[in-house]
């Protein structure tokens, strides 16, 4: 059975339908979900990792980790997009915890209605968070201006502050990536209409061009030596992403199982006397076989983000765990909604069935990060050490 924590939970089940109900329509008209941000904003949703004594509800990454499972399980492109918000707000509170408030100004916003959204990922850029495309000119007063284009910029027409990251090679203590908030008003920043995908099309991740756009001194919040390193900004922003993602991705798994299961019971079989299909074993061991999958995700998660809420020392061991979290989650849901498929039948290869928009889903799970190639490299580092040179 699943741990499931609602007790404080925002996501009713009355709105999770509602959710749900409009998902498909999202979907096939390639549209932003703006009638689920706005639920999802008057219910407190979005200052669920706000501490209470700040205005916001006060959850655990844990509780918000099953959370957006069971937002995911309803409708994976909305999770997704307010995803990105989750992670900001989340960094925030990593880093209050351990005595940094210098994102106090995050928790803040997001009691005052500010949306944040998570502008990293660049075109050829396989760093991430080590390194940046995108220029980072120094302002006098301490400010910066950023040009370059960042992609998969979830919440793109809803965003009001977009949280993005440059090179600044001017300074005189340079080179540095420097870490800021950006407003949408500003006019150094557009967006591109390109967000025409194969799954998640609701969460609509378009690209988002920066041309000088100006981060005021306030808004800067960091500026960091290129490469890995030890800063707590960055473990931060990876371990909110990763966990909160992989229960993205588990919320998918979660809900192809329950399609897998009505089904099996639902579709008979000439081959077995007009006996339904969950009667068959080759279709018993599928849904077993899915449900196995799922199990080991769900304690996973859990302790993850329950190890980051109270402040656990994993060390080094952090980022293999996470990556290899990431990376489980997103790999299971696209084999889970696969054996789903087969149980479900030549009706899931029909637009608009709901098992075929969670494979189309499933498979963005691909390209977040960490990728397959990077979250086995950490890996096995950890457990071989470092390759030879």
């Amino acid at each position: 059975m699943v741990n499931t924590i609602t007790e404080l939970s925002p996501l009713g089940d009355e709105l999770l339908e509602r959710i749900r109900s409009r998902a498909a329509a999202h979907d096939r008209d390639n549209t932003f979900p703006a009638d689920d941000l706005a639920d999802l904003t008057a219910c407190g949703y979005l200052r669920s990792l706000v501490p209470v004594a700040d205005g916001g509800l006060g959850r655990s990454v844990q509780q918000v980790a099953e959370d957006q499972t069971r937002l995911a399980a309803h409708a994976p492109a909305t999770a997704l997009a307010v995803n990105m918000h989750l992670v900001w707000t989340g960094v925030a509170r990593t880093l209050h915890q351990r005595g940094d408030d210098s994102l106090a100004f995050v928790l803040h916003g997001a009691v005052a209605g500010e949306i944040f959204g998570f502008g990293v990922s660049e075109p050829g850029n396989d760093l991430v968070l080590s390194d940046s495309l995108t220029t980072a000119a120094p302002q006098p007063g301490g400010g910066y201006r950023f040009t370059g284009t960042k992609i998969f910029t979830t919440l793109s027409p809803a965003w009001t502050r977009l949280g993005t990251m440059g090179l600044d090679r001017e300074s005189i203590d340079g080179p540095k990536i420097v870490w800021a908030f950006i407003d949408r008003d500003d006019p150094g920043v557009s967006q591109k209409d390109d967000w025409d995908t194969m799954g998640m099309r609701a969460s609509q991740s378009r690209s988002t061009v920066l041309s000088g756009a100006s981060a005021r001194p306030e808004q800067v919040f960091r500026r960091l030596d290129p490469g890995p390193g030890p800063d707590p900004l960055i473990f931060a922003i990876f371990a909110n992403f990763e966990i909160l993602l992989a229960a993205v991705y588990t919320g998918i798994g979660r809900r192809a199982v329950e399609l897998a299961v009505l089904a099996a019971k639902r579709r008979t079989s000439l081959k077995h006397d007009g006996r339904p299909l969950a009667q068959d074993p080759d279709i018993r061991w599928r849904v077993a076989e899915a449900a196995m999958m799922m199990d080991g995700l769900y304690p996973q998660i859990a302790t993850l983000a329950h190890d980051l809420d109270v402040l656990a020392d994993h060390g080094p061991r952090w980022f293999p765990l996470l990556s290899g979290l990431k990376h489980r989650a997103t790999e299971t849901a696209r084999l889970v909604v696969d054996q789903a498929l087969r149980v479900n039948g030549g009706s899931s290869y029909f637009a608009g069935n709901e098992l075929g928009r969670l494979y189309r889903d499933a498979l963005a799970g691909l390209f977040h990060p960490s990728d397959a190639e990077s979250a086995h490299a950490t890996v096995a580092a950890a457990w071989l050490g470092p390759i030879d040179v």
